[in-house]
């Protein structure tokens, strides 16, 4: 079996919900040893049931959510509210090379288990605390999810129509902010091999979305301009949208970037009269007029099903996909060709469904090699194996509920 490009590095794991477990995921795809530390006194929220359960929750150890942010992780049950369960945590972490945390600021310090308290025990640690905004300045301690982040990060406001409300898109803002998290990982684990030094990394989730709104923020401080919100529609192609196809709740993207692009389009739906109107005679034309043009095109789509439609446009060379539901993404033969999905075995679950990495190493692939853990799963391998104790200690701490 290959060798793992981060086979070797060990990541204490104390953060929960979507922003920190999808990071420290990222790390264990590359190799990672990865232990999720949490306790049934916090348990995780994503464990707490989800939709995809329907009718069938068993508890805090049959959550699919759970299971997708958390692949490929050991599981131990730390109450780290009490004196003795901070000085496990400790003594964990000084077996590690990274810790993740994603608390307000200041808790992990309150808790005997921050930065400074670690470098104690581990002088080279890399820590990284993703946060709502940052562990300084005045909303330092400001509550926030998903749809916090993007409203303070300013992709709200541009997400969505013009006459309608703006769109958090919740969720989708965990995710770009774990990805920082663990580029910014990656970064201090290079530091750290050519120089030896561990470092703090303060990640600002909101200050990760921000970073996604340059265009606005450059129209502003250039044009004294706001974007705003503009829908499906571009600043330079038309057409740009997404149209409506034969069939329930059927939809195409389509996007036209060059003047060759637009006549390949043209040429596709028939060279229809309308086409030849000077309103849609070159690239400014048509974004003048794009909402005219989409009636159009909205005319001509809706007779033909999206996947006939995807066919027909990509043969023409125009970029056209349909709006895909969960049942197309599992089906769809490319898909399938590239092995974007995989299986895991859950002992409650099942068999899961769930996504491969979405890069591909040559030399050192990206797996999963286990689902997500139960609670305090693999308390006896870790405490045993990385601490010295005994499975009697062990047994004996879980009846206590220090490891609990």
């Amino acid at each position: 079996m290959s060798k793992m490009a981060l086979e070797g590095i060990r990541v204490a794991d104390f953060s929960w919900v979507w922003a920190g477990p999808y990071c420290t995921s990222l790390l264990g795809y590359l190799g990672a040893d990865v232990i999720k530390i949490e306790s049934m006194k916090r348990v995780d929220q994503t464990r707490q049931g989800s939709i995809m359960n329907g009718d069938t929750f068993e508890g805090v150890n049959s959550s699919p959510t759970f299971n997708n942010a958390n692949l490929n992780k050991k599981g131990v049950s730390i109450d780290i509210t009490t004196e003795k369960g901070q000085e496990i945590a400790r003594r964990l972490v000084a077996q590690c090379d990274v810790v993740v945390a994603n608390m307000r600021p200041g808790k992990m310090d309150k808790l005997h288990l921050g930065y400074e308290d670690l470098k104690k025990v581990k002088p080279d640690i890399i820590m990284l605390e993703s946060t709502g905004f940052g562990v300084t300045g005045p909303y330092r301690g400001f509550a926030g999810f998903a749809p916090i982040f993007a409203s303070m990060g300013g992709l709200a406001n541009l997400t969505g129509y013009t006459d309608g409300a703006p769109n958090p898109m919740s969720g989708v803002q965990d995710l770009r902010a774990a990805t920082q998290a663990a580029y910014a990982i990656l970064a201090a684990l290079y530091h750290r091999k050519k120089t030896g030094e561990g470092q703090y990394i303060d990640c600002s989730s909101s200050e990760c979305i921000t970073t996604l709104v340059g265009n606005e923020m450059m129209e502003y401080t250039m044009n004294g301009r706001s974007l705003g919100r503009t829908g499906n529609t571009d600043p330079v192609m038309a057409p740009h949208n997404v149209y409506r196809c034969k069939g329930d709740d059927k939809w195409i993207s389509i996007a036209v970037g060059t003047e060759e692009e637009w006549q390949n389009l043209v040429h596709a739906m028939g060279d229809p009269d309308w086409a030849k109107d000077e309103k849609f005679a070159d690239m400014y034309a048509r974004h003048k007029n794009s909402a005219e043009l989409d009636r159009h095109m909205a005319e001509w789509t809706v007779r033909y099903g999206h996947i006939e439609l995807m066919h027909l446009l990509q043969d023409a060379g125009v970029a056209a996909m349909p709006s895909f539901c969960a049942t197309e993404i599992l089906e769809d033969p490319h898909v399938k060709a590239r092995g974007l999905l995989t299986t895991v075995e859950h002992p409650l679950l099942k068999t899961q469904h769930v996504f491969n990495p979405p890069w591909k190493l040559s030399e050192t692939p990206a797996t999963i090699r286990k689902p997500g853990p139960c609670l305090g799963e693999d308390n006896v391998e870790v405490f045993t194996g990385l601490l010295g104790m005994s499975e009697e200690e062990v047994r004996r701490l879980e009846e206590e509920k220090t490891l609990y």
